[in-house]
């Protein structure tokens, strides 16, 4: 197929990226505190990563942050379990959710069943630009490209200033490591980044010390949490003031 018709077709599909931004927006509005968690697909229930995935979320959901996962199963299945059980404990009422933005792929990709709020991109960029807007803290377990790579878009944002800065934090010292080398050893070592960069995020395997480093982010405002919920309600015209 010649190149120009290429472009145009997807010159034509970008025309949805404002809209699908907009709708995860929506979503995103009504929750004061939010944490996005990556990784894996491929991750079976039985793996520890899993397993921890979901301790996390469950705790991060009970002192109200809304877990954010990509929406499919593996370790987004994960997060999502993990919040949805907070949430059938009552977390609902802290701000605890379980929010759920997956994408329309031909494989591997079909939405997991623990998502109490769901919305699915049909494109890769803003699903991206949503699940990295203003989170509380991202917090990475062991993936494959997909996770590299929004992996490598936070360091980016945070390490150009073009984001709010924001615990990263990477789940697993024996996958992370390997990673954390070439940072040092390669990255570092030619100057490509520099010293402070190193700092951007924390390898761990202690599931409570992830989530002291989450709670200790106090960059934004702790107002109430029900008057903001009520106040997103009432700009969507659900609601009256009052």
């Amino acid at each position: 197929m010649p190149r120009d018709i290429l472009m145009q077709a997807a010159m034509v599909r970008l025309g949805e990226v404002d809209r699908e931004i907009n709708q995860g927006y929506n979503i995103l509005r009504k929750y004061h505190k939010t944490v996005t968690i990556f990784g894996s697909a491929r991750t079976p229930e039985s793996d520890k990563y899993y397993k921890q995935a979901a301790e996390l979320s469950e705790k991060l959901a009970d002192l109200g942050y809304a877990i954010v996962s990509g929406g499919g199963f593996g370790i987004m299945s994960a997060a999502n379990q993990g919040a949805h059980t907070a949430v059938q404990r009552g977390a609902k009422k802290a701000g605890g959710e379980s929010i759920a933005f997956n994408i329309k792929l031909p494989h591997e990709q079909q939405l997991n069943p623990y998502a109490t709020e769901s919305y699915e991109f049909q494109h890769f960029a803003p699903r991206k630009i949503v699940m990295t807007l203003f989170a509380n803290a991202y917090v990475y377990f062991p993936g494959g490209f997909g996770t590299l790579d929004e992996l490598s878009e936070i360091l980016t944002l945070i390490q150009t200033g073009k984001t709010v800065k924001a615990p990263i934090i990477l789940i697993g010292t024996d996958f992370w490591k390997h990673f954390d080398e070439f940072v040092h050893e390669t990255m570092l070592a030619q100057n490509t980044i520099s010293p402070d960069d190193v700092k951007l995020y924390t390898i761990t395997d202690d599931i409570d010390e992830a989530v002291r480093l989450v709670e200790a982010n106090q960059t934004y405002c702790d107002h109430d949490i029900k008057s903001a919920q009520k106040a997103a309600r009432q700009q969507d015209g659900g609601e009256q003031p009052g």
